[in-house]
């Protein structure tokens, strides 16, 4: 008995020692919803244009004009050079600079989505930055230069702001997930383990838990036709002929599925009726075979989603041509289907645009249209019913939509180049 409670002593000592550590341990909680409160939207400003003529410029002065100053908005520029020519365009375009900062930040392109600062709520009380890998949705590997760039740009942000940073290696992008800000995350299976194929499932799940506070992930198959990786190989069309995707992320999940409140799902949803086009009744597999998965799947309290259906846009064809910033890229490309890319020559290229990839701001929801004059009129009416579902499921804030082709062509949307801040939590 005289050992017991020396031991004892000493077990209580070593328990009280970790007790503390783990109490003044930083924990990642929470990521907020992008539908709660926002303390500002970040953009990057464009060094180039993906496809000449397709002004990339001109998305981003539509966006900081739809938020119309009524939320802060933070854009950053790669060098001085292009800091001053942004602040010259946005003095000419609004006047004056309100809510609008800008700030010099290293960088090659414009997804603030996916290479931008996550932030995320802590058990102190304060916000901090989650930093996963990045290796340019799978075209390079993480220690290509370019790649390297985009990968330090959300702890640029965090250094920028004194925020602390809870890193990983691995690969995720934000645009591949989407949480309700109670502890669910969607997330497309496709693309997380593409990026990470030495990971489990539940390796993944602890490392969401522990940069995002994540509880519970539901995991969807994969993303749309007009997302899948352009290595892959051109894609047929209706006509017969083909067209390649233009730097794709094999299935983002904010192009098919987007929590607007922290129980309700928007979900795409596609018309077959001619039943003659390969894309569309390809992505009408997917999309429904993601549904029945969202159909069985609750929450982090065991509760179900209440589901609302969003129709796919047109699927939307342009042309690259030699010069053109996605055409010099693609055709470098080795193609896993063994098809040799017609160099110095015009290519066929899905646009990837989806009526998903919408922004959520404080007072206004920013979406994008499909239809410019010349193009098929029930593409304009497809716009208006999904500017009618948008407003319909957020009903306090305005719908405003606009043209972003020139963002499409290079592999995304609106969604995707965008990136909010959260409020800060309540002390």
């Amino acid at each position: 008995m005289k050992l017991f409670y020396p031991a004892l002593l000493i077990v209580l000592i070593l328990h009280s020692c970790f007790s503390q550590k783990s109490k003044n341990e930083l924990i990642a909680i929470r990521q907020p919803g992008e539908f709660e409160q926002q303390a500002a939207i970040w953009l990057i400003w464009p060094s180039t244009d993906y496809k000449q003529g397709e002004s990339i410029e001109k998305v981003l002065l539509s966006i900081i004009e739809a938020i119309g100053g009524e939320e802060k908005v933070i854009v950053t520029c790669k060098d001085s050079a292009l800091l001053q020519k942004a602040t010259a365009t946005l003095l000419q375009r609004f006047g004056a600079l309100k809510n609008i900062t800008l700030l010099m930040l290293p960088s090659n392109d414009i997804w603030a989505r996916d290479m931008g600062a996550i932030f995320v709520e802590t058990n102190k009380k304060t916000m901090a930055v989650a930093d996963f890998n990045f290796n340019s949705w799978g075209y390079t590997d993480t220690l290509a230069a370019d790649t390297k760039t985009e990968e330090m740009y959300d702890e640029n942000v965090a250094r920028e702001y004194k925020l602390p940073v809870f890193s990983s290696a691995m690969i995720s992008e934000g645009g591949s997930r989407e949480v309700n800000g109670k502890g669910t995350m969607m997330t497309t299976e496709s693309v997380e383990t593409g990026r990470n194929p030495g990971m489990s499932k539940a390796a993944m799940e602890a490392e969401y838990k522990r940069l995002l506070g994540v509880k519970k992930v539901i995991w969807l198959k994969q993303g749309l036709v007009e997302d899948d990786h352009t290595f892959l190989g051109p894609i047929k069309t209706a006509d017969g002929s083909k067209a390649y995707t233009v730097i794709t992320t094999n299935g983002h999940t904010d192009e098919i599925a987007r929590f607007i409140n922290d129980s309700t799902i928007l979900f795409a949803e596609i018309d077959t009726a001619s039943g003659k086009d390969p894309i569309a009744m390809e992505n009408h597999r997917r999309v429904e075979e993601n549904f029945k998965i969202l159909s069985k799947a609750t929450d982090q309290d065991g509760k179900p989603f209440t589901i609302v259906r969003m129709p796919l846009a047109a699927t939307l064809f342009s042309t690259l041509s030699p010069g053109d910033n996605v055409y010099e890229f693609i055709k470098t490309l080795d193609y896993k289907d063994g098809s040799n890319f017609p160099a110095g020559q015009p290519v066929k290229v899905i646009a990837a645009l989806s009526y998903l990839n919408f922004i959520i701001a404080n007072k206004v929801i920013i979406g994008q249209t499909c239809w410019r004059p010349g193009m098929p009129n029930e593409w304009k009416i497809e716009d208006e019913k999904a500017a009618q579902v948008l407003q319909t499921v957020f009903p306090g804030r305005k719908v405003i939509m606009i043209d972003a082709l020139a963002v499409n062509l290079g592999g995304g949307g609106i969604h995707c180049i965008t990136m909010q801040q959260p409020a800060s939590p309540p002390n």
